[in-house]
């Protein structure tokens, strides 16, 4: 991005200070506006309608934005979401959407989710799900919030991009989530997605390999949320936008007089997704592999005075000597 433009990842735009002035830390500034003045712009495609470009693009125009795909890397806003929606659905055996009055921590409105943790960690925009599900109550909370619907072509071109993304995650989850913490935060949330998206709950409780999405159920779910976002949302307020557009209409809606020159952001074609799903969840349990393996290196060095390396040498040596020796008699 450019200079001033926040990192997708952090929340942080580029030469901010660790605090802001004129956010208090209960939240709620001097005239009385929630963080930050509240949302700016939240995505509210469901997944595979190119949220993840858009995220780079809103990032690239100034605003800070949390795309799902990073979402486990912001532990607050991750774990709020764990505790209060993902693992308590699976618990109760029931699809849980929270509750705008529950007691969703963190200050302000609270409320489950509590979308003013987003706020706490400096974004200013959200894409994709889980929080494009809840476009009605952050229209309610953040009245100058926008909100952009991206569609693909057409509902199958959707579902066949979204089946290759739940292929991608589930089978790495299959095999470490009984190791890795994080990885069974991020079961609970893909059990909990799958069953939002497939509006059937046994994605809660199923076991290892979870059931196949429902093409039927997943495509009534995608046109259902679309128009529901086209009925409640005003046009002044709501962009149906496809990526390929590029920046003009972008930069039109959002009021930004000067476009970028750069290329549109394009990513998340259906390799990377598999190449980053398979990251998320193997690359930890390889750096814990290795960490492991040089404790054991170091243990044994310890005890035995030797490394690996230099025992099972020193060995093979004995063990040949051994035989020239029962030879030579």
């Amino acid at each position: 991005g450019s200079e001033g433009v926040g990192d997708v990842r952090s929340g942080r735009r580029a030469g901010d200070n660790e605090t802001d002035d004129s956010v208090p830390s209960d939240g709620v500034n001097e005239s009385g506006e929630s963080r930050g003045g509240g949302l700016k712009v939240v995505g509210v495609g469901y997944g595979r309608t190119g949220t993840y470009s858009l995220a780079l693009a809103l990032d690239e125009l100034g605003f800070p934005t949390l795309h799902t795909q990073h979402l486990y890397e912001n532990g607050e806003i991750f774990d709020h979401l764990v505790d209060n929606l993902f693992r308590k659905s699976i618990v109760e055996d029931e699809i849980l959407m929270g509750d705008p009055d529950g007691d969703g921590g963190g200050g302000g409105d609270g409320g489950v989710p509590n979308f003013d943790l987003l706020l706490d960690a400096r974004f200013a925009a959200t894409m994709d799900l889980p929080f494009a599900l809840y476009f009605d109550r952050i229209m309610e909370q953040y009245p100058d919030c926008k909100f952009i619907l991206t569609t693909r072509k057409d509902s199958d071109v959707w579902f066949r991009s979204w089946n290759v993304l739940t292929e991608s995650i589930s089978k790495p989850a299959q095999y470490t989530s009984f190791i890795f913490a994080h990885v069974r935060k991020l079961e609970y949330y893909m059990r909990w997605l799958f069953s939002v998206v497939n509006d059937d709950k046994k994605f809660l409780s199923s076991p290892f390999p979870l059931p196949p999405q429902d093409k039927e159920r997943a495509v009534a779910s995608y046109e259902r949320h679309n128009q529901l976002v086209r009925d409640t949302v005003p046009p002044s307020r709501l962009l149906e936008y496809s990526v390929r557009e590029g920046w003009e209409p972008l930069c039109r809606f959002l009021e930004i007089e000067e476009c970028p020159t750069v290329p549109f952001p394009k990513s998340n074609s259906a390799r990377a997704v598999r190449w980053q799903s398979y990251s998320a969840f193997i690359f930890p349990a390889l750096v814990s592999l290795m960490v492991i393996s040089s404790l054991l290196a170091w243990g044994f060095r310890k005890f035995t005075g030797m490394s690996m390396v230099g025992w099972c040498r020193a060995r093979r040596k004995r063990s040949r000597e051994a035989r020239l020796t029962k030879k030579s008699e």
